[in-house]
């Protein structure tokens, strides 16, 4: 069950620096064949930061030697699939012939548009993986786009206040990621192996999202823990961090996304015709959706849609 309230501002912060926080309990979902993830985006409370419209938190999950993880075909749509990497390795295979192996410190992204099927495997005899999953939708004049999928091996990373930072996304100072993105958009990576403070300077047209992958984060004088999602709102010209021993959050950031979107299953649409009408071509085997070499697999199947929709014939 998902919880959020609202939380006293710290009376001895500026109001620039006052985070309207909303706290979001963490839900529990299965990705692939059982593995339980926790899932931070969407919620009832908050469904997007910005574009990010989709955030699971995967791990540290530790593997029975004979286990692992596989994802086997699924497809998307109208949305970018954004993977950070924390620890072991996934094999990213997908319908335009890509075959990337991630490793930790690296992002693959996925840009889906009119359509794209992938798997994902974790490597064998690797006990761990961790990492976080990520969708951002696409603006309107993108969603119909050819799909196409970049690897990035290398990101900004820099130290601040004893902090390591990894700026995933976006810009932030004079520093720029390599990421292709199609909105305003930050994601930053932040991990201190000791207790450490430092303050981000941050753009105040953006709203913001916090959500701690290891041990916890203070902002002002509120402890979130990594079972919690912070929402910070908008309007914020910097934040105040106050990492624990062992810590890493994640920080998301974007413009507010217009207009809204639909989600459902693996598929993103700008109204609920498109999503229909992208499951009727999975259903239907369209060559919309390609297959991915090597799968031998199952394709995964759809649920059913939780609405009555007509859609044009494949």
């Amino acid at each position: 069950m998902t919880s959020c309230h609202q939380t006293s501002p710290d009376p001895q912060q500026p109001d620039e620096a006052r985070p309207a926080l909303s706290r979001i309990a963490l839900r529990a979902a299965e990705l692939g064949e059982g593995l339980t993830i926790r899932r931070a985006l969407p919620t009832r409370q908050r469904r997007m930061v910005g574009a990010w419209c989709f955030l699971d938190h995967v791990g540290p999950v530790r593997f029975e030697r004979s286990a692992g993880l596989h994802v086997g075909s699924h497809p998307h749509t109208a949305l970018q699939t954004f993977t950070w990497m924390i620890q072991g390795r996934l094999l990213h295979r997908d319908s335009l012939g890509s075959e990337q192996l991630i490793c930790p410190g690296q992002v693959n992204l996925m840009t889906a548009g009119r359509g794209i099927v992938h798997t994902e495997d974790s490597l064998p005899g690797e006990p761990v993986l961790h990492a976080a999953q990520l969708w951002i939708a696409l603006p309107p004049a993108q969603v119909d786009c050819e799909p196409s999928f970049d690897h990035y091996p290398e990101l900004p990373t820099w130290q601040q206040d004893g902090i390591a930072c990894t700026l995933l996304a976006g810009r932030h100072g004079e520093r720029q990621a390599p990421t292709r993105v199609h909105t305003p958009l930050l994601g930053m990576d932040l991990a201190s192996a000791q207790a450490a403070s430092t303050t981000l300077a941050l753009n105040p047209a953006f709203e913001y999202g916090l959500l701690p992958l290891a041990g916890a984060v203070r902002i002002g004088r509120e402890r979130i823990r990594d079972d919690e999602f912070a929402y910070l709102g908008q309007g914020l010209e910097r934040l105040e961090l106050g990492l624990e021993a062992g810590s890493r959050v994640l920080l998301l950031g974007g413009e507010p996304f217009e207009p809204p979107i639909v989600m459902w299953w693996n598929f993103v649409g700008l109204g609920r015709d498109q999503v229909a009408q992208a499951q009727a071509d999975w259903e239907s085997g369209s060559p919309r959706f390609g297959r991915v070499a090597g799968d031998a697999g199952p394709r995964l199947a759809a649920p059913k849609l939780p609405w009555s929709q007509p859609v044009s014939p494949p």
